[in-house]
């Protein structure tokens, strides 16, 4: 039975052929039956805490899915995702696993969703694209721009499908500014501001015992070893690693995937890259929390484009052209003349790709073998551009970047920044 079709393989077949003869991209109950593969999306998630037990809830009541496993290398996070799962169906089939490994080996798994540290961004969504696997992958992308490179290599590779958990995209108010940006409402673009929080400090705190139940040696996988800390959620090291550049790169990496990513949409930057960054910032003063806390960056393209990202404000995106100005939150739109915003966009005006729902959208891009709204170049390209803002501030240097070639020009020493060193036994 070696050339039957596995579950993952029939929703692709099913989408090839009917778009190649016309016919629906799913094939319909009524010729394979109600329980019918191409029917139902298979997904597991790889880390289940505060943003993957969103992600599970998202796809756990989306229609034409079904959770069969979570993975999680601590047994408090495995075991609340597991029952939040099996109270959903009435039953008790969900299956745990310590191991991301497992989990992809399955092969009635059709997509896995991840929301992990920044440091394993990289491995587990290359294996996970290697095994096969439609990818919802948070934001960002990676650590490092070498990791992106190579997640967006896997996936074009192997022909999934890979939604960036950029989700301000499927926000109508960010689809709007951007259109109204590509449309010419504000004139010719002066520059975009895109607000990123600042950073935190915090404390330094002293070793302690690892929590039972926690695989820490997992946790860390390919971060350098290091003692066990209470980062003061759980008493473990969840949500306050993102302090320490062992894991991340603090809110520069939370938060480039979000507003550097609306402002390359507007200005229609999203498949390259800056050709010159520079920048200031101040960092923790602590030993255990290093990364950049406070910073402004500039961002120049080669079309003339400036992206300025500063910690200044409350996070959003400011678009200033020599007409007006608009301001975009996740709560709000103004802009500098209310008429920018009242009339609509004319038929023959530019509409971008309009998603509702970001889980929504790539269930829906998994049936139809469609481009999601953030695929895994876009996504590429947003971290890229606040990773080499990080660069050019730990440099204090301007970096000239080829974004084609993908790296820095005549400077050795900031190209090492483009990838990180791997604890043994763990490589990409």
């Amino acid at each position: 039975m070696k050339n039957r079709l596995s579950r993952r393989n029939l929703l692709k077949s099913s989408a090839v052929l009917g778009a190649a003869a016309g016919f629906p991209s799913i094939v319909p109950s009524t010729v394979l039956g109600a329980s019918a593969p191409s029917n139902t999306i298979t997904i597991g998630g790889i880390g289940t805490g505060s943003m993957g037990m969103g992600n599970l809830k998202g796809f756990l009541n989306a229609n034409g899915t079904r959770l069969l496993a979570v993975c999680d290398v601590d047994k408090k996070h495995r075991a609340t995702a597991k029952r939040v799962i099996d109270g959903k169906y009435g039953n008790t089939d969900c299956a745990e696993y310590n191991d991301y490994r497992a989990l992809l080996a399955r092969d009635d798994i059709d997509a896995i969703f991840h929301a992990l540290p920044d440091h394993w961004h990289g491995i587990i969504c290359v294996a996970a694209a290697n095994a096969g696997k439609d990818i919802y992958g948070q934001k960002p992308l990676a650590r490092t721009i070498t990791e992106g490179r190579a997640i967006v290599d896997a996936v074009e590779r192997n022909g999934v499908i890979w939604q960036t958990g950029s989700q301000q995209r499927s926000d109508g108010r960010f689809r709007l500014a951007c259109e109204l940006v590509r449309n010419g409402r504000l004139g010719k673009m002066k520059f975009a501001e895109a607000r990123l929080p600042g950073g935190y400090g915090g404390s330094n705190p002293k070793p302690v015992p690892v929590p039972e139940g926690f695989d820490y040696d997992m946790w860390l996988g390919p971060a350098p070893s290091q003692p066990h800390r209470d980062l003061g959620r759980g008493g473990s090291m969840h949500w306050n690693w993102r302090w320490m550049r062992d894991f991340s790169g603090g809110q520069i990496t939370d938060w480039a995937g979000h507003n550097i990513d609306i402002s390359h949409w507007a200005l229609g930057l999203d498949r390259t890259g800056p050709v010159e960054v520079s920048g200031t910032g101040t960092f923790a003063d602590k030993d255990l929390f290093n990364v950049i806390t406070s910073y402004d960056f500039d961002l120049n393209y080669a079309d003339g484009s400036l992206i300025k990202v500063t910690s200044k404000h409350s996070p959003g995106v400011r678009f200033v052209g020599e007409e007006g100005e608009i301001l975009v939150t996740r709560t709000k739109i103004e802009a500098s003349d209310p008429s920018i915003l009242k009339d609509p966009i004319p038929s023959n005006g530019i509409h971008l790709y309009e998603s509702r729902d970001h889980h929504h959208n790539f269930l829906d891009c998994i049936r139809s073998r469609k481009e999601c709204i953030c695929p895994a170049e876009v996504g590429h390209r947003s971290i890229s551009a606040g990773l080499l803002g990080e660069m050019a501030i730990y440099t204090g240097r301007t970096l000239k970047w080829d974004p084609e070639k993908e790296h820095v020009i005549g400077d050795s020493a900031a190209n090492g920044l483009l990838t990180r060193a791997y604890r043994e036994p763990w490589v990409l």
